[in-house]
């Protein structure tokens, strides 16, 4: 098997708090592979850094052998000469502001008549001749700048979105419960087919056959996911009336409605029963065996132990262990972790 994921020495720190530390772990194609250990041992944050929410301090995150990030375009280029262009702008008119004020609203403004746009350009050539060549120009020059500047530090800090991540084939469900409670169980999935549609603006508002034909075959599709995760029953429901665990089901009905390869599941147990959380190891099976890879955050024992192929543990944002479930249910430094005893070597 090939790696589809590869987290190599990912660290995150958030000022002087240390929330992952060095963690390297490669998830292998077609596997269902179990991130666990203590309360607060980085794990959540850990996926956060896959998914684009946050930022790693440190490392790098690999996704079918490449880093997701957005590349620089010519249309990017074109947007960060336009702002630099527009800042430039302000930036003139600012500093004549009074000056344009007086001439082109004072004494030339009518109240009730037309606003006298030629009078007031003609204000600011003038004004800007009066200003100096020198002193006119070099304001726009430090305007288009520091607008240019502005643009490339606010892409660079979007190159890696959930967004982007999410159309590379990465989807998540959360360790709350993040729905759409007054919108019924179609809408939610629907929400997750988004990036696949073909419809644009126009389109959308315009409402062309071509249009209806889409929202018929995403509903259509909605509602197979929703019987793939055994609740097509309940589709027209509002997601608020679901039982805890049903709600879980949704939420990864939802994730895998953006067509995912790989999917990442956070507590996906969480409050269940044990007939829930067994129906849950079977699901769980089923998403593998559609060819998705399932990596998952689990605290329940029984269900990391039960389906996982192999598992890493953390503790205090580093990796302790990792190996298959057997290694890790007799290693004395993953049982010390867990009942908080020292391990003597």
């Amino acid at each position: 098997m090939t790696a589809i994921l590869e987290v190599r020495n990912v660290t995150m720190r958030f000022g002087g708090l240390v929330a992952n530390e060095h963690v390297s772990m490669s998830v292998q194609d077609g596997e269902i592979f179990a991130v666990i250990g203590p309360n607060g041992a980085g794990k959540t944050t850990l996926f956060n850094a896959i998914t684009g929410i946050y930022e790693a301090t440190e490392g790098e995150i690999l996704f079918e052998g490449k880093e997701i990030r957005r590349e620089w375009s010519r249309r990017t280029s074109v947007r960060a000469y336009a702002v630099g262009i527009a800042t430039a702008l302000v930036a003139v008119f600012a500093i004549n502001a009074t000056a344009l004020w007086q001439g082109a609203i004072v004494e030339k403004y009518v109240y009730a008549q037309p606003f006298p746009w030629r009078e007031a350009m003609a204000t600011l050539v003038t004004t800007m001749r009066a200003s100096g060549f020198w002193t006119t120009w070099g304001i726009g020059l430090i305007g288009f700048v520091l607008g240019r500047l502005g643009y490339g530090a606010i892409w660079r800090a979007q190159r890696r979105t959930p967004d982007l991540v999410a159309r590379a084939g990465i989807a998540r469900t959360f360790q709350n419960i993040r729905l759409f409670a007054e919108m019924n169980l179609v809408e939610n999935v629907l929400v997750g087919m988004d990036q696949h549609c073909r419809c644009g603006y126009w389109a959308c508002l315009l409402r062309p056959p071509r249009f209806w034909r889409e929202q018929a075959t995403m509903h259509t599709r909605a509602f197979e996911f929703l019987k793939f995760v055994e609740l097509a029953d309940a589709a027209g429901s509002l997601a608020r009336s679901l039982p805890y665990g049903h709600q879980r089901r949704l939420e990864i009905a939802r994730a895998l409605a953006t067509e995912p390869k790989l999917i990442l599941l956070d507590e996906p147990a969480a409050g269940m029963n044990p007939a829930e959380s067994a129906d849950l190891m079977r699901l769980i099976r089923r998403i593998r065996d559609r060819g998705i890879t399932v990596v998952l955050i689990e605290h329940d024992m029984k269900v990391v132990m039960g389906i996982s192929d192999r598992i890493v543990v953390l503790q205090h944002g580093k990796k302790i262990a990792e190996g298959t479930p057997e290694e890790i249910r007799t290693n004395p430094v993953c049982i010390a972790a867990y009942l908080g005893t020292e391990v003597v070597n």
